[in-house]
């Protein structure tokens, strides 16, 4: 059946190729510039009917070695065309290759799904399972082949343009380095660096279809030359010893130049910003993010008066209740606006960092609201803090002569409580300095990492897994490379520090906001940029050192700690971490302090 696909797949490009040439044989540019959409669209469509078939044939083999087998096979087309169908199409890339954890989609009361999970990482847990679950094997497999062999038959490419194309291959430069690397989707095996050069390969192959767009022949030799030196590096080291930091600094960093080096010779113009800026060539500076992905509010939402009025809100201790207190109450900036306790007061959970705070999608531990602005309105209405309605909040404004001068002259428009948040929202924007000792490293301004803090970062994106969940550069919870959900997770955080009697902290989390069971104990991913300087730390503020939270993962969180939780994220092997290793890892964390 895949055979017959791929050659009747192969008749209507062809056919569709010489009615191509036929109206278009006198204008060569043309041509050449429409077979490399052609020749991306056969690529894209063999690949996935290759992935199909070698999966069918995964489940009518009797022989288990045979099956892990074409597992890796079938997994390697399917990354073959990752870049191209993550793109496209990232509803069926995630379905295809979701971490194996149980999928709660809560649109309100009313609309709460609960799926579970599918795909190529599901069929690894458990095709290399001590004992293998043959029908759960089988019907997974059939799954996915079969959503594969959907896409096939739906979807197609024929709405590409350059600008796509060149999406396309940054994405995937982008997904190696902050997710591929890391094991992220490949958690049994660990077979990252495989299936990233399989990527790469793929890469390579694209940009081959549009050799023709190129001007200087001398620019297609030097990104050749660079893959091939990534697909070096990556070949060349085990899941365990690669080295991360070289390979981002050096390899993808370069990768990034090149590509917009492609782009200007290319002559092409992007229609719009991503979350990532289009001229972006190093993933950690204060260049990197296109702040405007991350907001509604329209222009420029970190232009200076803007901040300036947003600060000065901010600190205003008239805008509560009682006036004595302020946003910069539980948010100090000498403590790298938290509070240094275990919980704010009048609340039941740590305060946490704002900075970085903007480059998320969700806020508060249980991620219950989607912007800063309705984090704003959260506590202005919160009877344990400002205790205000948003009238009587534009009332306390108003009253300030001075507030209503900066306002015109800043908005140029009257006071009114969604320009007081508009502004406070934009205060907390700005505070994404991107100048911490590793970030000046990565943008080659130090070269003052030791052995030990590189170590760390290597251990923090390969063995100890920490980048499965907070992904860099900003380490927290929002997934690259689409950047549009922040991640909610079940670790387990004990309650105390008793781990002999441990039991799990009594907050609920993410449960008390649409009481699904299934969301018990979830928590928001938060950054750990600056955690060096932001103790205590976990929601409820157990552990007060960086030691205790690597002791707490190395165990294997709850399930490290005897606590049973049925839907648990965090892996529950121990990660046999070295005293040396944790040493490194303790390190690490501490370059990720900014300058204030």
């Amino acid at each position: 059946m895949i055979k017959n696909l791929i050659n009747n797949t192969l008749k209507a490009i062809i056919i569709y190729s010489l009615l191509v040439f036929t109206v278009g044989c006198q204008n060569k540019e043309k041509y050449d510039d429409v077979s490399g959409f052609i020749k991306l669209e056969t690529y894209f469509k063999n690949q996935l009917a290759k992935s199909s078939e070698v999966s069918d044939s995964l489940n009518s083999s009797t022989s288990l070695n045979e099956k892990k087998r074409l597992y890796k096979k079938a997994r390697m087309h399917f990354k073959k065309v990752e870049p191209i169908l993550a793109y496209i199409d990232s509803d069926s890339y995630f379905y295809l290759n979701q971490p194996n954890l149980l999928k709660v989609e809560e649109e309100d009361f009313t609309d709460i799904k609960i799926k579970q999970p599918t795909g190529f990482q599901v069929i690894e847990e458990t095709l290399f399972d001590e004992t293998v679950d043959v029908e759960e094997l089988k019907k997974n497999v059939a799954l996915t082949s079969n959503r594969i062999k959907f896409i096939h038959k739906n979807q197609h490419l024929k709405f590409l343009k350059k600008h796509h194309v060149l999406w396309i291959v940054r994405d995937a430069i982008n997904r190696v380095a902050l997710t591929g690397i890391t094991g992220f989707d490949s958690p049994v095996l660990e077979n990252s660096l495989v299936e990233s050069t399989t990527v790469y390969n793929s890469v390579k192959e694209i940009i081959s279809f549009f050799e023709n767009e190129f001007q200087d022949e001398k620019l297609f030799f030097q990104w050749n030359k660079q893959l091939d030196s990534n697909i070096n590096a990556l070949s060349k080291s085990t899941f365990q010893k690669f080295d991360r930091y070289t390979f981002i600094k050096e390899n993808t960093h370069q990768s990034l130049i090149l590509w917009h080096k492609i782009v200007k010779n290319w002559q092409v113009e992007f229609p719009f910003e991503k979350a990532i800026y289009n001229n972006a060539t190093n993933l950690f500076t204060d260049k990197t993010f296109n702040i405007n992905y991350f907001t509604d509010q329209k222009g420029n939402p970190i232009e200076a008066d803007k901040v300036a009025l947003g600060k000065t809100l901010f600190n205003d201790t008239s805008l509560s209740n009682d006036k004595t207190m302020s946003c910069a109450t539980c948010h100090k900036q000498e403590l790298y606006f938290t509070d240094g306790l275990a919980k704010s007061p009048g609340t039941t959970r740590n305060s946490p960092t704002l900075f970085y705070a903007a480059l998320q999608k969700g806020f508060f531990h249980d991620k219950r609201t989607g912007s800063l602005e309705g984090q704003v309105v959260d506590v202005v209405n919160n009877l344990n803090e400002f205790h205000l309605s948003l009238n009587d909040l534009e009332k306390r404004v108003l009253e300030n002569s001075t507030y209503q001068e900066t306002f015109e002259k800043v908005y140029a428009e009257p006071i009114n409580n969604q320009l007081i948040r508009n502004a406070i929202a934009s205060y907390i924007m700005s505070l994404t300095p991107f100048n911490s000792k590793f970030d000046k490293n990565m943008q080659g301004k130090e070269n003052s990492l030791t052995q030990s803090e590189k170590n760390g970062f290597n251990l923090f994106m390969g063995k100890a897994k920490c980048a499965t969940c907070h992904f860099a550069p900003l380490f927290n919870g929002l997934v690259p490379t689409v950047f549009k959900e922040s991640e909610l997770e079940l670790i387990g955080v004990p309650n105390s520090k008793d781990t002999i009697n441990a039991i799990v902290s009594t907050d609920l989390g993410r449960y008390g906001i649409y009481k699904t069971e299934q969301k018990k104990h979830f928590f928001k991913t938060p950054t750990i940029r600056n955690i060096e300087k932001t103790a205590p730390y976990m929601h409820n503020g157990v552990y007060t050192t960086l030691e205790e939270i690597v002791d707490f993962y190395n165990k294997g969180g709850a399930a490290g700690l005897g606590i049973e939780l049925e839907f648990q994220t965090l892996p529950s092997d121990k990660l046999n971490l070295t005293n040396q290793e944790k040493k490194d890892l303790v390190a690490f964390m501490k370059t990720l302090t900014d300058k204030i």
